[in-house]
């Protein structure tokens, strides 16, 4: 990237200081709107640059975080100096959604895409019980269970994380099946799949045990059939600050105490 000449939009999430850093960083350096930009920068936590990049999903042009949310392993560190010149060194780190189909009690299928997983929850008091069909083989009868997930590497660090499973690193080209509070089997603590396995859930009772399915924020009640898989025709670019490139960010979470 040409520092001098890049042509930068800023979005920020509804925080507060998001909203004064948009400001400010806009003043400085010019804003376009994000259809017309080289690279977009978010500010805001995880959250909103999951956001910024499925709305950019059309053009999918690079996107660098920086941190003014609550959580920001995804996002670089706020500064305002030599923004330009951090953006042409910066090292990209590309991933590929999971796509999500998920049937419904009524028979109708929705799809969403994921950028960090896809997770089945349990929506009463009632345990989830699930059928686990890896690349048309059934690998686990029955699960019991609060839910369960597949993440991508870039999703491993969080709520796969949160639920015991393992960080991936990017170039794994790998996905974690992690259970959420497995009662049975109850020493089943998930797979390592390859990336391009295809992951198919049945609900098992889903009249009494009622199941939701996300992908990221889209989010579809009462299934009764998912399906999840790799789309490694879409590839999404999150650019990072050279000293601290999401591989280094990966590795230096399974050193975390």
């Amino acid at each position: 990237m040409n520092a001098s000449a890049l042509r930068i939009a800023f979005a920020a999430s509804d925080r507060p200081e998001a909203q004064a850093a948009r400001d400010r960083l806009a003043e400085r350096y010019g804003s376009i709107e994000p259809s017309q930009a080289e690279v977009i920068v978010a500010l805001g936590g995880d959250g909103f640059m999951l956001e910024t990049l499925h709305a950019n999903l059309d053009r999918r042009p690079p996107v660098f975080g920086m941190n003014r949310g609550s959580v920001g392993f995804l996002m670089n560190d706020y500064e305002e100096d030599g923004l330009p010149e951090r953006l042409a060194s910066a090292e990209r780190a590309v991933i590929h959604p999971l796509q999500m189909d998920a049937r419904t009690e009524s028979g109708s299928v929705h799809s969403g895409l994921a950028i960090n997983e896809v997770s089945l929850l349990r929506q009463t008091r009632q345990s989830a019980k699930l059928r686990i069909t890896v690349d048309e083989r059934v690998r686990l009868e029955e699960l019991s269970c609060d839910g369960c997930m597949v993440a991508t590497a870039a999703g491993s660090t969080a709520y796969n994380l949160s639920a015991h499973g393992p960080i991936i690193p990017l170039d794994a080209r790998a996905l974690a099946l992690t259970p959420i509070s497995a009662f049975r089997p109850r020493r089943w603590r998930g797979a390592l799949l390859p990336h391009e396995a295809r992951v198919c859930f049945d609900v098992l009772e889903a009249d009494k045990r009622p199941v939701s399915a996300t992908a990221d924020s889209f989010e579809v009640r009462r299934v009764v059939r998912v399906e999840v898989k790799e789309r490694r025709d879409i590839a999404l670019t999150m650019l990072f600050d050279a000293s601290r490139s999401f591989e280094e960010r990966v590795l230096a979470e399974q050193f975390a105490s």
